[in-house]
């Protein structure tokens, strides 16, 4: 097994200040067997089996169920990502967990202030982070807001090949001088990718002057495959509550997503952002793309989320103060296209449709004809509390959340689909 460490940026050249550390802790093993083992490994298949979901825990009608046992090999888990690569990947105090399906974790990448990581489709993986880095050439190194890109994390042969670092990764900022503490203040929130390997970064920080020369710091910014800024959500307001709001953005998730599939990926520039501003009134927004031939591509609302149809539902996404702390959201890429919200205040787990409709399908045979309530949590530690949960994932059915005051991740089937 190789282990080959680069650190680059677009514009810069680390200096002696500039350091990152990259530890690796491995169990001796296959790189085949690490990337595709998992499918036959008999923990797999033991997660599966009866004993590890308690029938007591089964709702009457439908609902999450939990699979058993937790995940508990972590120090303040942040966020979670499930992999193209079949590998499930979670950030916590100690940096990138690598991990089968099993739980099992195989290694592990410190990397300074690690909060959000994703995958594109090449097997790629982003973590949003800090580093150490002479901005302004001044001989003093400023710790920043970077973003971190991995190859090779599924085999073991890893490889830091760039890392896109803050405040010139952004094109506007190149005529720019660095701002001292308020460049510091700025933070990578959300990161996530298309199915044509872009990358979306979602960004807040103190600078929000819709007259500048530079964009705000409120923002989403967009990367090609190799990490050259190629635009940003043009359209959403940055210190404003509405409905295309960029206020304080928390985490952000795209439509396209694991696994991959014969029959397609979306290929939508569309995306969820979740917002954490005390002042927005609504802190979870689905933004749309309009390409205009003469004024160029904008980002708005999705006005279709605003009427609520009683007659299927009896809660919704686009309620003013449905959340208060909203930390993370994720788009089933499944028949089901369910769209999962955590919010750390009211340490729950949210459930809605695409069409912003809170709960699922009723079972067959139901005489229930609305969407059945399937969100839940509360603080505690049970199996269906939480404290503080962070992140949120989905891959095969099954959902993951980080219960960082727990120290743990979470798994839940839906219980129609147990059978």
């Amino acid at each position: 097994m190789s282990v080959v460490i680069k650190l680059k940026s677009k514009r810069f050249v680390l200096k002696d200040g500039g350091i990152i550390i990259l530890i690796i802790s491995m169990a001796f093993l296959n790189s085949c067997n690490f990337l595709f083992g998992t499918k036959e490994d008999e923990t797999v298949d033991e997660i599966f089996e009866e004993g590890a979901i308690d029938p007591n825990l089964i709702p009457s009608e439908v609902g999450y169920v939990p699979i058993l046992p937790f995940w508990t090999d972590f120090i303040n888990p942040g966020d979670i990502y499930c992999g193209y690569d079949e590998m499930i990947y979670v950030i916590d105090d100690n940096g990138l967990n690598i991990l089968d399906q099993t739980g099992k974790i195989y290694s592990t990448i410190f990397i300074q202030g690690a909060t959000d990581v994703t995958q594109d489709r090449r097997l790629h993986t982003y973590v949003a982070g800090r580093i150490d880095f002479d901005v302004d050439g001044n001989g003093t190194t400023e710790n920043v807001a970077a973003i971190y890109h991995l190859t090779g994390t599924a085999t073991g042969n890893i490889e830091i090949i760039d890392t896109i670092i803050h405040p010139y990764c952004d094109a506007s900022r190149a005529i720019t001088s660095f701002r001292g503490d308020d460049d510091i203040a700025v933070e990578f929130t959300g990161i996530s990718t298309l199915s044509d390997n872009t990358l979306y970064a979602a960004r807040r920080g103190p600078r929000n002057d819709l007259a500048g020369i530079a964009r705000t710091d409120n923002n989403i910014l967009f990367f090609d495959a190799e990490g050259n800024n190629v635009g940003y959500a043009n359209g959403l307001s940055p210190t404003t509550s509405n409905l295309r709001s960029a206020w304080d953005i928390s985490a952000i998730a795209t439509f396209a997503a694991p696994p991959q599939s014969l029959s397609g990926i979306s290929n939508s520039a569309e995306f969820i952002i979740t917002l954490t501003n005390p002042s927005a009134e609504y802190k979870c927004l689905w933004i749309t793309q309009t390409i205009d031939v003469e004024a160029g591509i904008s980002y708005g609302e999705n006005a279709f989320l605003t009427a609520f149809d009683y007659t299927k539902a009896d809660r919704f996404l686009y309620e003013p103060e449905r959340f208060i702390d909203p930390t993370d959201v994720y788009i089933a890429p499944d028949f089901t296209g369910y769209i999962f919200v955590t919010d750390a205040e009211t340490d729950s787990l949210y459930q809605f449709t695409r069409k912003g409709y809170e709960g699922v399908n009723p079972p067959a045979g139901s005489s229930i004809t609305k969407q059945i309530i399937a969100s839940f949590g509360g603080e505690g530690s049970g199996p269906f509390n939480f404290i503080d949960p962070l992140g949120v994932a989905y891959l095969r059915e099954i959902v993951y959340v980080v219960d960082k005051g727990n120290n743990r991740i979470c798994r839940y089937k839906l219980s129609t689909d147990l059978e």
